[in-house]
């Protein structure tokens, strides 16, 4: 397999990021939800406007993985108070790592994940902490492989359902 690279993006990757975005959230949750929930989500949570104001955000960031000039993955970061919770300046918020099926078990989502934690590390955060849905046993193992521990639930919705996050955090050491 070709090398991964991991690549800070900007706003002129906008449309890149929303046909990341949208094929990986259907591929990961289609399956278990209404297709109506689903569409509703897509169209709302990754319309052009509100990734533009995403990228836009001095307190996010987001980084495609790419093989050759294929993007196959994408991460989320939040600092601050553009964390979905906690808001805490000691911390950073994992809020997406998504990776096209295609490329499931073939480390992308792996060195996201260390790219993520890299630049905790750079940030002098405390800890890293990010949602999951409960239904997610491949990323909930994932981040417990990780090192990752449960700490709290959160509600999540999706269209008309409430859906259940668990809240996972993991303490940086020194």
């Amino acid at each position: 397999m070709n090398n991964i690279d991991i690549e800070k993006i900007g706003i002129t990757e906008v449309n890149q990021l929303r046909k990341i975005g949208k094929q990986t959230f259907y591929e990961t949750f289609a399956s278990s939800n209404t297709e109506e929930n689903i569409q509703n989500y897509l169209a709302e949570g990754f319309s052009i406007e509100k990734l533009t104001n995403e990228l836009n955000d001095k307190n996010a960031e987001f980084y495609f993985a790419k093989i050759d000039d294929d993007i196959v993955g994408y991460l989320k970061l939040n600092f601050g108070v553009s964390q979905t919770e906690l808001k805490d300046d000691k911390a950073l918020e994992i809020e997406r790592i998504y990776v096209s099926k295609e490329f499931h078990g073939k480390k992308v989502g792996q060195l996201l994940y260390d790219k993520a934690v890299g630049i905790a590390k750079e940030r002098k955060a405390d800890f890293i902490w990010l949602g999951v849905w409960e239904e997610n046993p491949r990323a909930i193992s994932f981040y417990k492989k990780n090192g990752f521990v449960e700490f709290n639930k959160h509600i999540f919705k999706l269209g008309e359902e409430e859906q259940t996050d668990i809240m996972m955090k993991l303490k940086l050491q020194e």
